[in-house]
This record gives C-alpha cells, structure tokens and sequence, in this order.
C-alpha cells in the first residue's frame, strides 16, 4: 500500500467517525452541507500535500453524497477562519507569510460536552 492509499483510508476512517458522531448527536443525513476551506500550499519545495486534501475531501463528501455550499481552496496563503455553527456562517482572512506559523502546535485532545465525540 503506497502512502497515498495509506493516508486516504485514515482520512476515510476518520471521516466516518466524525460522520457517526454527528448522527449519533442528532443530526440528520440529508439536511448535512459542508463549506470547505485551506489546501494552500505555504511551503516551496514540500509536497503539495494541502491540494491533495482538498482533493480527498472534495471526492469524500460528493461520494457520501453531502452538498458543498461554500469552499476557498488551494492558492499559496493560509487562511484563519471563522465559523458559527448555528447560522451555518463562516468567515474567511487570508494570512500573510508572516503569520503563518513555522511551528506545528501538538494537537491536544478535547472532549466534546456530550462525551461522544473528541477533537484534535
């Protein structure tokens, strides 16, 4: 199994949990949409790793059948993003070079209030 193949079925697997939790907190199959953004690539000289996620999640939501509303994919900046969950509203600033962070946060894990879903 290549890389590639390897990251994607993690991806997939992942995005069945996610997926599940949601169902499992009530929400309902055919009322889900999605807004997609990020896939940037930041760094010359590195994979584009970002268009192959954008990718991945472009195929997984049209394969599950989820409506995309809204996306910003791809380009050379990052992005900071805002979003309100209950209006469904999402708020997109581009980053300039500058603040984009060189350092890699280690991801921390947060329990949902529910207890049935966590996030990284």
């Amino acid at each position: 199994m290549t890389k590639a193949q390897e990251a994607e079925r993690y991806g997939v697997h992942l995005m069945e949990l996610l997926l599940n939790g949601l169902l499992k907190a009530g929400a309902k199959s055919q009322r889900l949409e999605a807004k997609l953004f990020g896939g940037a690539k930041t760094m010359k000289g590195l994979a584009d790793v970002g268009s192959q996620n954008a990718g991945f999640a472009e195929r997984f939501l049209r394969n599950e059948g989820i409506k995309v509303v809204g996306s910003s994919l791809g380009g050379e900046q990052g992005r900071r993003i805002q979003f309100w969950p209950v209006s469904g509203r999402a708020r997109q600033t581009f980053l300039s070079s500058d603040k984009i962070p060189v350092k890699v946060a280690v991801p921390q894990k947060i329990q949902a209030a529910s207890g049935g879903v966590e996030f990284f």
